[in-house]
């Protein structure tokens, strides 16, 4: 029977540059986590599993830690086909140890393609280099691979949730009093569980419409790295099913948290967590979308803050540290300060835009991620089963879709506001009964409309919809002869704020935001 070497001979072995056949002078980095070795080996990574049993994990047997390589192989291919390569055996072939050689397996690696921390986006956010087209991508990229998770109706729900904030308090006290203040610690909690409790119904329905699915479990920028240009989402929770059988929107709490928190000190970053929310939920198919969620938003980021806040104290070993924990815990209560619903509604022709101002607006309304973006173009392409930069056919212009449109969108924003979250409206709104159709939402929600009008010359709206034609880059479809017919709309009596949309899109929104008056933060 082969030997079976133990966990000092394998780390000496791969951390040798010659098992790997290395130029001379090529030297082999070792990571070290509480449950692995990481080795990077020129242009590979290899991952080791330690002999370890915790209670969240049983590596202890070669069976299992090849069981468990597997696992993590199968899960994170779902996200990061391009980096995980597969499962690589450590041989003895009598006393000599070989990478993937002929002789009896004596231990498993889990193998990678290697890539450097200047990808990573949480490195790119650090250095101020972290650009909101790659943050969309990501987005869509997250909504794409949530859709085809697989449902997993025996987990999620008010109970387990529930765990998972008890799981936390427990896990805070040792710091409490030294690193985070007791008092604000447990009134995170306390105000947790009254959200667990107000919510229960909505979780167990979550649940029951298959919005709890096999997630990646730890969706922050430091598990997102750019490859080719794109971005690519890694090391997914694989050692726990609890841990990453959750609902989508706790999944995607973690990113959002993440923006958003590093937003408060880093202007450069302010608005990247609405826009990472608003592109998700454009991409989630139409029969999946369920916006009464959000209502959940805030106690999901805050729930992620305050892991972020347990794991930091208990690692702190300077006082800059400790003052990132209770940062975390900081933000973590903010998140769940009750607020007050917006309703704004951004109306005009083609061209005065609308949606760059609307997107603006909507990072600025407050909340835990800012204000829901509802843009009709959007809309109309999901009504018809398409794609926000899809081209729409002659019937879905035709008389009566538009109503539907709009109807859909008063739907979206009622199931919205009804959970506590502010929303924009983004569309021309030229009709009398589309305003107020508008009005009488937030009549019923029991807040006020507050309507913006876009106003700018024709000639300026007919050069800015040419060139939005040219690029082919916006989910509006309409032209520069739409925009003629726009104009002889009869707009009938126009109660809203008048903005003028005439210079940049600048201007225009710092007189939107003038008009609109303090926000909430």
């Amino acid at each position: 029977m082969t030997a079976t070497p133990d966990t000092e001979e394998l780390v000496a072995f791969l951390e040798t540059p010659d098992t790997y056949g290395l130029p001379s002078g090529e030297d082999v980095t070792r990571i070290e986590t509480h449950a692995s070795h990481v080795f990077l080996a020129g242009e590979r990574a290899y991952k080791m599993k330690k002999p370890v049993r915790f209670t969240f994990l049983d590596f202890s047997t070669l069976e299992k830690r090849k069981a468990a390589c597997a696992h993590e192989v199968e899960l994170n291919r779902r996200t990061a086909p391009e980096i995980y390569l597969g499962l690589v055996p450590v041989t003895r072939d009598g006393d000599a140890l070989a990478l993937g050689g002929g002789g009896e397996a004596v231990e498993w690696l889990v193998e990678m393609r290697r890539f450097g921390s200047d990808g990573l986006l949480a490195t790119l956010a650090d250095k101020g280099d972290l650009k909101l087209p790659l943050i969309e991508q990501l987005a869509a990229d997250v909504a794409a691979f949530h859709a085809r998770a697989e449902v997993r109706p025996g987990f999620g729900g008010a109970e387990s949730f529930l765990k998972i904030v008890e799981g936390s308090e427990e896990d805070m006290k040792p710091s409490l009093g030294k690193v985070l203040d007791a008092e604000k610690a447990r009134g995170v909690t306390a105000r947790s569980r009254e959200l667990i409790a107000t919510h229960r119904d909505l979780f167990e329905r979550r649940r029951d419409e298959g919005q709890v699915r096999h997630c990646h479990g730890d969706l922050h920028l430091g598990n997102v790295t750019v490859v080719d240009g794109h971005p690519v989402i890694f090391d997914c929770v694989e050692f726990n099913d609890h841990i990453a059988r959750i609902d989508v929107f706790y999944d995607l709490a973690f990113l959002l948290m993440d923006l958003a928190f590093r937003a408060e000190t880093d202007e450069r970053l302010a608005g990247h967590a609405n826009r990472a929310l608003n592109v998700y939920l454009d991409h989630v198919p139409r029969d999946a979308l369920a916006l009464d969620g959000l209502a959940l938003l805030p106690l999901f980021m805050a729930t992620r803050a305050v892991v972020r806040a347990k794991v930091t104290a208990v690692q702190a070993k300077d006082e800059a540290a400790k003052e990132k924990a209770e940062a975390y815990l900081d933000f973590a209560a903010k998140l769940l300060e009750e607020k007050e619903p917006r309703l704004v509604a951004v109306g005009g022709l083609s061209g005065t835009g609308k949606s760059t101002l609307a997107k603006e607006v909507a990072a600025r309304l407050g909340g835990a991620a800012g204000a829901l973006h509802l843009r009709t173009d959007v809309i109309r392409k999901r009504l018809f089963g398409a794609g926000p930069l899809d081209r729409l056919p002659d019937e879905a212009y035709a008389p009566g879709a538009g109503e539907k449109v709009y109807e859909e969108m008063c739907r979206l924003a009622r199931e919205a506001l009804g959970g506590g979250t502010s929303v924009v409206m983004d569309a021309v709104f030229a009709r009398e009964e589309e305003r107020r159709a508008a009005a009488d939402l937030a009549a019923e929600k029991g807040i006020s409309l507050e309507g913006l009008w876009l106003d700018a010359p024709a000639s300026v709206l007919e050069a800015r919809v040419a060139e939005r034609e040219k690029r082919g880059d916006d989910p509006s479809d309409a032209g520069v002869e739409v925009l003629r017919k726009q104009l002889s709309y009869d707009l009938g009596e126009m109660t809203w704020r008048s903005v003028d949309a005439s210079g940049t899109p600048e201007q225009a929104l710092e007189r939107a935001m003038a008009a609109l008056g303090p926000h909430q933060n």
